[in-house]
């Protein structure tokens, strides 16, 4: 099949997936009909009315949005929703882990994901088929270089998210005892739960001190402290970042010596990350040994070998 035919017949399927797309029009959404009559209730709530969320519709700024926005955008939620089975709020909740597109506002991060996906893992498809055609290959490995490409710019934004989860979380383990510290001396002087809480936002900085600073936001606009910390308690991928926002909560509601167990979660995270430095360490001189092995073991097996010939030979002669 030449390059020419491939193309025809590549058309002719994307025609037929298009007529096939406008017979059987998909089912519309039950969310995007209720959303309307649940906007008053949810701003009696704290929420702000929002035009946007009201709609479903996300307006772009640009000419050009305006145009290619929304059938740019249905495609990326269709690509994303046959790549990925996670839902939508879990991969929200990813997103705000990995404290990723904070610029973006959270009804329109998920959307930026998948667009920003879709349109690398097109790049790859296209990079991989260009690719194959300038080298004049057969049509089996132009496709099979478009495929590649396509797999391979569909999983990087997700390995990037999970990446930089994970990075957060050896950042928050890291602050998070120092912090723990401070809450108890602050604790111990006579501080309450928010004041200690907000004089280690005020001096401080990092991932934990953000979360800390999302429960004052919460706190300060209405919602109870305990409510407050269980609610970034939730949210965050740390689980000794769980433990501590609890202790929190239960402190504030209940008024238990709150010092006490933050100094006692402190010594766990110290025993989780002189455990977790010991198994690195193993895991590191375990891949040392990988290549020492490698170069010695074939030049080992030529010493051994070598003078097996002139030994055979001589028994024979």
């Amino acid at each position: 099949m030449t390059g020419p035919t491939f193309l025809a017949a590549l058309a002719s399927g994307v025609f037929v997936a298009l007529l096939v797309g406008w017979l059987v029009r998909p089912r519309a959404k039950l969310a995007g009909r209720v959303r309307p009559y649940t906007v008053v209730a949810r701003s009696m709530l704290g929420r702000t009315f929002d035009m946007e969320a009201s709609t479903g519709a996300v307006v772009p700024e640009t000419s050009f949005g305006r145009v290619l926005g929304p059938p740019l955008a249905a495609a990326a939620e269709r690509f994303g929703r046959l790549i990925d089975s996670t839902t939508e709020s879990a991969l929200n909740l990813k997103l705000r882990q990995a404290a990723m597109l904070r610029d973006t506002p959270p009804e329109r991060r998920l959307q930026e994901f998948r667009i920003r996906q879709f349109l690398l893992a097109s790049a790859g498809a296209v990079s991989g088929f260009v690719v194959g055609v300038a080298l004049n290959r057969s049509t089996f490995f132009i496709l099979l270089l478009a495929i590649a490409g396509f797999a391979g710019g569909a999983s990087y934004w997700r390995g990037k998210v999970d990446r930089a989860i994970e990075d957060r979380t050896t950042r928050m383990r890291i602050e998070l005892y120092t912090v723990n510290q401070l809450l108890a001396m602050r604790v111990r002087v006579g501080g309450g739960v928010v004041s200690a809480v907000r004089a280690v936002v005020e001096r401080g900085r990092g991932a934990v001190v953000e979360e800390l600073a999302e429960a004052l936001r919460l706190h300060f606009s209405g919602m109870s402290a305990g409510a407050a910390f269980r609610h970034i308690a939730e949210l965050t991928p740390e689980p000794h970042a769980r433990r501590t926002y609890q202790v929190l909560a239960a402190a504030d509601e209940r008024g238990s010596d709150l010092a006490s167990a933050l100094l006692a979660l402190s010594e766990d995270i110290q025993e989780d990350r002189k455990e977790a430095i010991r198994r690195q360490a193993v895991r590191r001189r375990a891949t040392m040994l990988i290549p020492i092995i490698g170069i010695l073991a074939p030049i080992l097996l030529l010493f051994i070998g070598a003078p097996l010939p002139y030994i055979v030979l001589r028994n024979f002669g």
